[in-house]
């Protein structure tokens, strides 16, 4: 098995497409930093960095800005204020930013995972969403989605994406992992 021990994937390590990408990070042999808080369950247990009051005011972002950026409103302020500060260390830590769910019309991610991918367009990161209704990858660039398959070359990335993962997701997560690194050694 190559030495893939450099690679960090920093995610969230919820249900869905983050623990997916963290199961898949664990059998590949890539690091893993799961960004959490107090109060926050998280599926994930490999790689948990609790972020305190201060490390999370590092990424408070009015959420004004974030209703206005992704088109909606949020409900439980105080639950998501941290959600969205504990995403900002995601991307700011890692540089590809891969995400699994739906792509709507305003060209925004459906749902906490948005904010994610609206970050990454924000700080100039090659960003990648699996839609799961058009079942295929696209890239952000030239301010539009293209058709284009990832593969992962950077030494950090993000893995995020919905709770909702569909089979297709989850073969999607599993063929970017084979196509990036080869065949899991399952030895």
């Amino acid at each position: 098995m190559t030495d893939r021990s450099h690679i960090t994937l920093y995610s969230g390590g919820h249900k869905g497409a983050e623990f997916e990408f963290g199961k898949l990070s664990e059998i590949w042999g890539i690091q893993e930093v799961n960004f959490s808080f107090d109060g926050h369950n998280i599926e994930r247990t490999r790689g948990v960095r609790v972020l305190g009051p201060k490390e999370l005011d590092k990424g408070d972002v009015s959420l004004e800005i974030v209703s206005t950026r992704m088109g909606r409103k949020y409900s439980n302020v105080e639950k998501i204020r941290k959600v969205i500060q504990s995403i900002f260390h995601m991307v700011n830590n890692g540089y590809h930013v891969i995400a699994v769910g739906w792509i709507q019309p305003d060209d925004t991610v459906k749902g906490g995972t948005g904010w994610g991918v609206e970050l990454a367009k924000l700080f100039n990161r090659p960003v990648n969403v699996y839609d799961q209704d058009r079942k295929g990858w696209f890239s952000w660039k030239d301010n539009c989605w293209v058709a284009e398959t990832p593969t992962i070359t950077e030494k950090t990335f993000v893995g995020t994406g919905t709770r909702n993962l569909t089979d297709e997701g989850r073969k999607a997560i599993h063929d970017l992992f084979e196509n990036s690194f080869g065949p899991a050694d399952t030895h």
